[in-house]
């Protein structure tokens, strides 16, 4: 039997719940092989490529900070504002993970484009198919088309390979992602990193998410500081950090990436960003108003978030059964976390005195999935997204169960 077609329109895992359960239970008789993980108390030393400030951890905000104040600093030179003086508004963006709805996202910034008023975003950040999107986001409109081909031309053999359901029990997972790397390499070359350098030193700032899971932490990826550094190998760390973001556990291989600590080597282990959550904006032990502060500068904030999904669970008459109860429950868990990352931005935007924008699929999308990368779903979904974001998209100020308006 071969694995088939992921269900990736459902929030990650809980189409392989049925599929995994019974064959891994047996999986502590398999090992696949790997270097050794970072000892614990070494965590926070390892680097990549020798950078510093490559990626961040969420429990050490004063590294965020400190690299939040630099690009301040690096902004206001480049725009010519002396020290204490007034910045431009800053435009955050944040992209949720969401597979295959991501043409919803991709249907967005192109169709905002189109209407006229998209801005330039300060910050982009990225999980599973959100930090797909992102690179294209934050280089803006010159990538809407690639962005376009991306979500409406994508297809299942340009994402992944099918193994057969044996690999459950001998492999690292049910599927190669193989595909999914050239796919991303394809879009990722030379010139967008030097894109995206340029752009770092006029003080933006592009963070993907993924999960180390030898770690069970988040680890934010500062994608230009990786391209700004001029490392020969930062164009294919840049592209294993996408791939790494976007591998659902169990479902894609995780992705090793090579460490050092004091010299000597060791090899971490990360998934899918959306194993810790859906999305992000500043983590909420980093006080966006103190950095500004810090670095003396004074600015108004405005905050987009886009979840590549809807706000509620689909309705279904479930089976008496374990599997079945099993599978609907984590799917409910797993989209109530999500929607806990929208309070959870919402109060750091307030913290902030930023204001909050949020883009959903709404209830009024009905085209049918009838497999995950189904041209004719993802089409569909992204002209629904374009029709609405050309209009100008009814932006919701706040998370559901708050009073809110449209604007």
């Amino acid at each position: 039997m071969e694995f088939q077609a992921i269900k990736l329109h459902r929030p990650p895992l809980v189409r392989l719940f049925a599929a995994l359960l019974a064959p891994l239970l047996l999986s502590s008789c398999f090992a696949v092989g790997r270097q050794s993980a970072v000892p614990p108390k070494r965590a926070a030393e390892a680097t990549v490529l020798g950078l510093s400030n490559a990626r961040f951890f969420v429990d050490r905000p004063a590294a965020i900070s400190a690299e939040q104040e630099q690009a301040l600093i690096r902004e206001a030179r480049h725009l010519g504002v002396s020290r204490g003086g007034v910045l431009p508004t800053a435009n955050l963006l944040s992209l949720s993970g969401g597979g295959d709805n991501g043409a919803f996202g991709a249907g967005l910034l192109v169709g905002w484009t189109a209407h006229g008023k998209r801005p330039i975003f300060k910050l982009v950040t990225g999980v599973s198919t959100g930090a797909l999107i992102a690179p294209f986001a934050f280089l803006g409109p010159e990538y809407d088309e690639a962005l376009t081909d991306v979500y409406t031309n994508i297809e299942p053999s340009k994402v992944l390979d099918k193994r057969f359901i044996t690999a459950a029990i001998t492999d690292d997972a049910l599927a190669d992602s193989s595909p999914l790397y050239v796919t991303i390499s394809r879009y990722v070359d030379e010139h967008m990193m030097a894109r995206i350098a340029a752009e770092y030193e006029k003080g933006r700032l592009l963070v993907i998410q993924s999960t180390d899971l030898d770690a069970g932490r988040p680890v934010l990826w500062n994608i230009g500081a990786i391209a700004k550094s001029g490392h020969r190998g930062a164009l294919d760390l840049i592209r294993r950090i996408l791939l790494a973001s976007a591998s659902i556990p169990a479902a894609f291989p995780p992705v090793m990436f090579d460490v050092e600590v004091n010299g000597q080597p060791y090899q971490e282990m990360h998934v899918d960003g959306g194993a810790v959550s859906q999305a992000f904006l500043v983590p909420p032990t980093v006080n966006v108003k103190l950095a500004q502060k810090a670095a003396g500068y004074r600015r108004n904030v405005v905050a987009y978030v886009i979840r590549n999904g809807r706000l509620t669970i689909e309705w279904s008459d479930v089976e008496k059964q374990t599997l079945a109860i099993g599978e609907k429950a984590v799917s409910t868990l797993i989209n109530y976390n999500g929607v806990g990352d929208l309070y959870r931005m919402y109060m750091v935007t307030r913290r902030a005195n930023a204001a909050f924008n949020l883009a959903y699929i709404g209830d009024d999308f009905h085209a049918e999935h009838k497999e995950e990368f189904d041209q004719t779903y993802m089409r569909a979904l992204y002209r629904y997204a374009f029709d609405k974001a050309a209009k100008g998209y009814p932006w919701q100020d706040a998370p559901p169960g708050f009073n809110r308006t449209t604007r």
